[in-house]
């Protein structure tokens, strides 16, 4: 099992303190992890490295 620590989650730039569009992400060896900000206890989504790094690729292409 991958331990994210809490030190390192960081909130998305485009999060905003209205409520909505929250999410933070933290790092481990070889692994990303996803979070809503709001509920950092309800579950992490976590992705091997390099599949979060095409992810944002495409992303930022749009």
């Amino acid at each position: 099992m991958t331990t994210l620590q809490p030190s390192g989650w960081r909130k998305s730039s485009r999060s905003n303190g209205q409520g909505g569009a929250c999410v933070e992400v933290g790092s481990a060896p070889g692994t990303v992890g996803i979070r809503d900000s709001k509920n950092p206890t309800g579950g992490t989504l976590v992705v091997d490295r390099a599949v979060f790094t095409v992810f944002l690729a495409a992303i930022r292409d749009r």
